[in-house]
Formats: structure tokens, C-alpha cells, sequence
């Protein structure tokens, strides 16, 4: 009958998620599943402004939804993100799962610069920038809608070897809220999908630090210390 549906319970579409689970890994002992440990999908800075970001855009607000149960219940068997591609396993109501492909486009060289020269200044050194921890301010720089970081639903494209008609089927959004979930585990995974050598952010950096250090090098100040100050300081 048209337009009927079977209600499947959570606990058993988790069942058969861990099934399907143990006989990839049979196959594949490298597969690498993703693992949602509490309420949020994603709690480190990276993670979470990913999934921020993509809830931002109307286009993808009213059906990214659909993959939060997915993810939250370990539905996607497997992920992996690559220089401008994320790649997954999902399952659902066959008994394989599901092929997903996210194709993201490169940063372009412009806009990277632009970033680059906006807020190197602000970038401590690669721990920081890994941690998220950084002014607010590059935070605003880094989400902002068409000249940030985080792409835009124009340079993402989106497949799935379901049946579902819809462009983001609740696999597909499964996998996307799992990107979140892996930035978790390893932000610069972030670098490598959108093509950034974030190498430069820190370089040019530390250039201005030397060049600022350089220009006060003839400069005393109340902040340095005479041979007399060193001498008592360590009991000489």
C-alpha cells in the first residue's frame, strides 16, 4: 500500500548497524566508524563551527536534521575525509550499507590570502590554532558566509547510492554531521579537505612578530632587565 511506513525502534536499527559494522570490519580492519560519546554531535571549536556552519545555510537548515539521529546511533559504519572529498559507509534499511560522497571544493588561493592577511596576527602557534583557541574576532573571520573557511552549499556536492529523490537524503546528512564529529578527533583534517597549508597563517605570523622585535630590538623598556637585576635575581 502507497504511502505506508514501517516504524523501525532505535534500539533495533542500532542492532543492525553493529551487525553490519562487524562483517566491514571482517573485510576491512581499518574501517573507521563514527562514535558520538554524549549529547553533542561535535564539542571542540572545529568540530562544532563545522556543523554550525552548515546549519547556517537555509538551503541545508530544514534537511541536515535528518542525519542527527543517524550519526547519534552509529550509523555511519565508516568515514573518511580526503583533500576535497569526504567518503562513507552508512546503513540503513538494506542489508548493505549505503555509499556516500561529498565532494568540497578547494579553497580558492585568493580568498585564503585574504584570510591569511586578516588574521595572521591573531595566531599564536599550531597548538593554538588546533585548539581553537584564538580571538574571537578570527573566529567571526574564519565563519563568515561566502569569504571565510567553512564552505558554502554552492561547493558541496552530494551523493548517495539510495533510493531517496532528495539531494540530502539522511544519509548523506548523517555523513555531514559526522565530519563534525571527526574534527573532534583531528582539526586538521579540516586543512586537508578544503586544501589549506595552514603553514602560512603561522609563518607570516611569526615574520611580523621578528619584524615588530626587530624594529623595538634599540628600545629599553621598563620590561628589560640590567646586568644588576639578572645577577640578584639568580643570587650571582
Amino acid at each position: 500500500m502507497w504511502g505506508y511506513f514501517k516504524y523501525t525502534p532505535v534500539a533495533e536499527k542500532r542492532a543492525s548497524a553493529l551487525r553490519k559494522l562487524a562483517r566491514l570490519n571482517k573485510k576491512n580492519p581499518d574501517i573507521s566508524p563514527v562514535t558520538i560519546e554524549g549529547r553533542k554531535i561535535a564539542v571542540t571549536w572545529w568540530g562544532a563551527a563545522w556543523n554550525k556552519n552548515l546549519e547556517s545555510y537555509a538551503d541545508y537548515a530544514n534537511r541536515i536534521g535528518r542525519g542527527r539521529s543517524y550519526v547519534r546511533n552509529g550509523m555511519v559504519l565508516d568515514l573518511r575525509i580526503e583533500p576535497g572529498a569526504v567518503r562513507a559507509l552508512v546503513s540503513g534499511s538494506r542489508s548493505d550499507p549505503y555509499e556516500v560522497r561529498i565532494e568540497i571544493d578547494k579553497l580558492p588561493d585568493q580568498k585564503w590570502k585574504t584570510i591569511v592577511e586578516q588574521c595572521s596576527r591573531g595566531i599564536a602557534g599550531i597548538s593554538d590554532l588546533i585548539q581553537g583557541k584564538f580571538p574571537e574576532g578570527l573566529a567571526q573571520i574564519f565563519l563568515r558566509q561566502g569569504t571565510g573557511l567553512f564552505p558554502s552549499p554552492g561547493e558541496i556536492r552530494l551523493d548517495c547510492s539510495c533510493p531517496d529523490w532528495a539531494e540530502m537524503c539522511k544519509h548523506v546528512a548523517a555523513s555531514l554531521y559526522g565530519v563534525g564529529a571527526r574534527l573532534d578527533r583531528d582539526p586538521t583534517l579540516f586543512f586537508t579537505l578544503r586544501g589549506i597549508d595552514f603553514s602560512e597563517l603561522l609563518k607570516k605570523s611569526v615574520e611580523e612578530k621578528i619584524d615588530s622585535m626587530l624594529k623595538n630590538a634599540d628600545k629599553k623598556t621598563g620590561r628589560i632587565m640590567d646586568d644588576a637585576d639578572i645577577a640578584g635575581l639568580f643570587g650571582l
